[in-house]
């Protein structure tokens, strides 16, 4: 029986690679992470490239993985496999937050909302279970766009709506936002969709660390962030804790 082709298994540790870590990576950080000369990985990075699974950024020639993989990491993932798998933790989270939560996957451009936990009070609230939410104006978005779950390069042409003053409509402010996504480990929107309200979300990982959604949840901006308008840290811990929890069950190793 014939081993291993060398070439496919250094191409999906670069992948692993990409997949594991919280921002993009030079070609240099790839070739050193991984002991590869930097004629190999460059190779191999350009030929991941040309297949779109993998994307360059052009200012600073650091590599991310790209949106073609999307269909590769979500097809062994039904939606309502997503959601079953969040049911227990989406609801803790709404508990322990006192906001609603939303669970969101990409569609078309869009963000679909696949569940939704009601912020557990008595005031009155709409189910938006089957809402599509703009990617560049909600925080669930913004995770899907940073971690390569959704394509970004409609998001980088002139032209996207502003839904209020607030919202980022030009595109390197955009990919700065995404940039610190990344560097973070979750997203904000305080008040770029809707005036007086603001959301928190983490990305939710499946099998090799792929992106596969993102958990969030929304409110007040005065009850999710402080008199500055930073997200309160106790908040993000949970929204993260949750996201955690989840990839787990959905087999993310590293989580």
């Amino acid at each position: 029986m014939a081993g291993p082709v060398q070439s496919i298994e250094r191409a999906a540790a670069i992948l692993r690679l990409l997949a594991g870590g919280p921002r993009r990576l030079g070609l240099g950080e790839v070739a050193a992470s991984l002991g590869l000369a930097k004629g190999t990985a460059h190779g191999i990075l350009r030929t991941l490239q040309h297949v779109d699974f993998v994307e360059q950024d052009a200012a600073t020639g650091k590599y991310q993985l790209g949106a073609a993989l999307l269909h590769l990491g979500t097809s062994y993932l039904d939606v309502n496999e997503l959601r079953s798998r969040s049911l227990n933790w989406t609801d803790a989270l709404a508990a322990r937050s006192g906001e609603a939560v939303r669970l969101g996957t990409p569609l078309e451009g869009r963000v679909l909302v696949v569940h939704h936990v009601f912020r557990p009070d008595d005031t009155f609230q709409t189910l938006d279970v089957g809402s599509l939410l703009p990617l560049h104006a909600s925080s669930l978005g913004k995770v899907l766009l940073a971690y390569g779950a959704a394509a970004v390069e409609p998001c980088r042409e002139p032209g996207l709506e502003a839904y209020t003053r607030h919202t980022l409509v030009d595109p390197e402010r955009l990919g700065r936002a995404l940039a610190a996504v990344r560097e973070a480990g979750w997203a904000a929107e305080v008040q770029e969709m809707s005036m007086g309200e603001a959301g928190l979300a983490a990305p939710i990982r499946g099998h090799g660390g792929l992106v596969v959604g993102a958990v969030g949840i929304s409110g007040p901006v005065e009850r999710l962030c402080d008199g500055q308008g930073h997200p309160r840290p106790a908040l993000v811990t949970l929204i993260r804790e949750a996201a955690r929890a989840i990839s787990r069950d959905l087999g993310a190793a590293r989580w």
